[in-house]
């Protein structure tokens, strides 16, 4: 199971806690825990707390099934374990404490996902929620994206090369749920070995918003305005406007900035990204950048005054940035 991938899972206790704000990774870890062979057969229950209402997650907690003696009622925004439940609800919260004090009592199999970035762990309710489940944080860095990904595709039988995990990881952003969405699109055409290639990534991925930029940077710090333009021009046509494109020109500057800043300090790779919360592959790429840091910071500057430019209306259309671009 891949609940088994994240600290602190007991699998001995089928009641189960899923806690942290991405909500498709929550989402495809319960569809996983599902797809146990012990639950195969029983009456599936969704409540949704917010839509639903409390009154009904109780009825489903304390009436039996009517097609078998066990079910799982899998709830969802469970809000009475965050601080900002309605005081109306104490009163259904209060029976609620007393059915999580006695789970262990009941053959049914209760499953929560709470899509929140932290759980208000001062009140009684989350307390006994956190002891009574087998409660999985589902957090981690930006530079843990990597290798979350690689278990999950070695869990689920599948393999792919360090630098084809790269390029899906460069093309999903680093982020979690765009390369977990990519993942699922690359295992539905893998080869019979079950192997994700290098070819299919290049073939079915597109390039990010940010990688597409990043190539337009580095087109221009080559000298190559010609095919810097081109590819600004290309992302024009696809409806980017100078306002979001030069967002992530600032980002993308200070990034390589902070990490050739920290490079020069004889700091790591792998520290790097820990400490401005990046993968460590994009230290590299920085490191792999041939502009100094003077330059870096000029460039930023004028990226941000550009940016200003366009937000308070002094810019407009698109010549703007492309001679930001020739200037590099």
């Amino acid at each position: 199971m891949l609940i088994s991938l994240f600290k602190n899972s007991n699998v001995q206790n089928k009641n189960l806690l899923i806690y942290g704000e991405d909500a498709f990774l929550n989402d495809y870890l319960i569809r996983d825990y599902l797809n146990n062979s012990e639950f195969k057969g029983l009456d599936l229950q969704r409540i949704d707390c917010e839509n639903d209402g409390l009154d009904e997650l109780l009825a489903s907690l304390t009436e039996a099934s009517l097609f078998s003696q066990q079910k799982i009622i899998w709830v969802k925004n469970p809000i009475f374990l965050t601080g900002k439940s309605p005081k109306k609800l104490q009163a259904n919260i209060a029976k609620l404490e007393k059915v999580f004090a006695n789970l262990t009592l009941s053959d049914d199999i209760v499953i929560m996902q709470a899509n929140y970035a932290n759980l208000d762990k001062r009140k009684k309710i989350t307390k006994l929620s956190l002891s009574a489940f087998n409660s999985v944080e589902v957090q981690f860095k930006p530079y843990e994206v990597s290798g979350v990904i690689k278990a999950i595709i070695k869990d689920e039988g599948y393999s792919i090369a360090q630098n084809t995990l790269h390029l899906l990881l460069e093309r999903s952003d680093q982020v979690m749920d765009t390369a977990l969405s990519n993942y699922l699109k690359l295992k539905l055409i893998a080869d019979d070995n079950e192997k994700i290639t290098l070819e299919s990534v290049q073939n079915n991925v597109d390039l990010s918003l940010a990688q597409n930029i990043f190539e337009i940077l580095s087109s221009a710090f080559k000298k190559n305005y010609q095919e810097s333009l081109e590819r600004l021009e290309d992302q024009l046509r696809e409806g980017q406007n100078p306002v979001r494109i030069l967002s992530v020109f600032e980002n993308q500057l200070e990034v390589i900035l902070s990490a050739k800043i920290l490079l020069a300090r004889k700091r790591s790779e792998m520290d790097i990204g820990k400490e401005l919360g990046i993968h460590p592959y994009r230290v590299k790429l920085a490191k792999q950048t041939q502009v100094s840091v003077s330059k870096l910071k000029r460039l930023l500057l004028e990226a941000i005054k550009l940016d200003q430019g366009y937000k308070n209306g002094t810019y407009q259309g698109d010549e703007f940035i492309k001679m930001f671009l020739l200037a590099i």
